[in-house]
């Protein structure tokens, strides 16, 4: 049982990505008590270790299976499991919020073994209904949060808020650059070769910075463009801040900070049938942002052409995920779970 006079102890849990840019956004409710990240180990999680306490875990997703690599799935899990014991027998924390994904699911298991109570924000990935990850961790949660009105009408007990908010530009100067991001967790080959092919024939002249992250594609040798495997987050944010266009992939995270960058933004939906990704989620992301005019989408290279045209002449439409509400929300669970003179009750529903 905690004592009055110590803050509650909260445990962040998010894979990397968008799913660890969410927790960041909530730092008006977890930055008033004692906290701590586990995340993996990306340049996005080593930059978040370098500001904050965190620990890693190594990525697994379901998905792997369907990939055809269950053996590596099985191995990462048990590791996953063992370091989560381990994480949460030496910290005790009082409350976990997670946003996902599979590498947290036992942190939330041993978290709610030994009493900490237990929010899911699922990831504003999900548009049309929860992520395999809510559905599970949601049986164990004391409070379910989804973030667009389709999965909170699909996910049993859920509360919905939408932090998606467009705003007015602001003046940003732009240098003649396209910066290209595969995202920190997963290679993406044909979203570089899609930029290198279009630099080959002639249809992109501006300076390239591409982050590359484990691709195979075939980059080695090029003096016309700058490749790196890997940036910290904020040399990223940064570069895309001076690029007049952006290439990503599908994922949130990557989406939303390009267009706080306000450049002209492509997204390259990661596929599950072409062994991209554990399923076609980003196919969904994309289209939903497409559908507000907000980015370009493209999926080959005769698409690629058309969205390079349009993202050119593109006005800037910035929009930032406001977790205001949110983070009020959050603060009141919290509260609600007090009892006179201890910091949290630990009692089971």
């Amino acid at each position: 049982m905690t004592g009055p006079s110590r803050k509650p102890s909260i445990c962040l849990a998010g894979s990397g990505g968008g799913h660890l840019r969410q927790l960041l956004d909530l730092e008006g409710f977890w930055g008033r008590y004692d906290y701590f990240f586990v995340t993996e180990d990306t340049a996005f999680g080593r930059s978040i270790s370098a500001k904050h306490r965190a620990y890693f875990l190594p990525h697994f997703a379901w998905g792997q299976a369907k990939l055809g690599r269950p053996l590596l799935l099985s191995l990462r899990a048990l590791l996953g499991m063992w370091r989560s014991l381990t994480i949460i027998w030496k910290r005790r924390p009082d409350l976990v919020l997670t946003t996902g994904a599979g590498s947290q699911i036992f942190i939330v298991i041993w978290a709610r073994i030994f009493g900490a109570r237990i929010i899911v924000l699922d990831s504003f990935a999900r548009f049309r209904g929860p992520s395999l990850f809510a559905r599970w961790a949601g049986k164990l949660a004391h409070l379910r949060i989804a973030q667009s009105r389709s999965a909170a009408q699909r996910w049993r007990g859920a509360t919905l808020y939408d932090p998606l908010r467009e705003l007015a530009p602001v003046e940003m100067p732009k240098s003649d650059l396209l910066v290209a991001t595969v995202g920190a967790t997963l290679p993406f080959g044909r979203l570089v070769g899609m930029v290198i092919d279009a630099k080959d024939d002639g249809i992109l002249p501006e300076q390239m910075l591409v982050q590359t992250g484990s691709s195979d594609a075939k980059t080695a040798g090029r003096s016309d463009v700058t490749l790196v495997e890997a940036l910290p987050f904020d040399d990223l944010m940064d570069a895309q801040r001076q690029a007049k266009i952006v290439v990503c992939h599908g994922g949130t995270g990557s989406i939303i900070t390009a267009l706080q960058a306000q450049a002209g933004v492509i997204a390259v939906p990661r596929r599950y049938e072409l062994g991209e990704h554990y399923d076609n989620h980003q196919a969904e992301i994309c289209e939903a942002f497409a559908a507000r005019g907000l980015l370009q989408v493209a999926e080959n290279a005769e698409e690629f052409a058309g969205a390079l045209e349009r993202a050119r002449l593109s006005e800037p439409k910035p929009v930032a995920t406001d977790y205001g509400g949110l983070v009020e929300l959050l603060h009141h669970f919290l509260i609600s779970q007090k009892s006179v003179g201890k910091a949290l009750s630990r009692d089971s529903d």
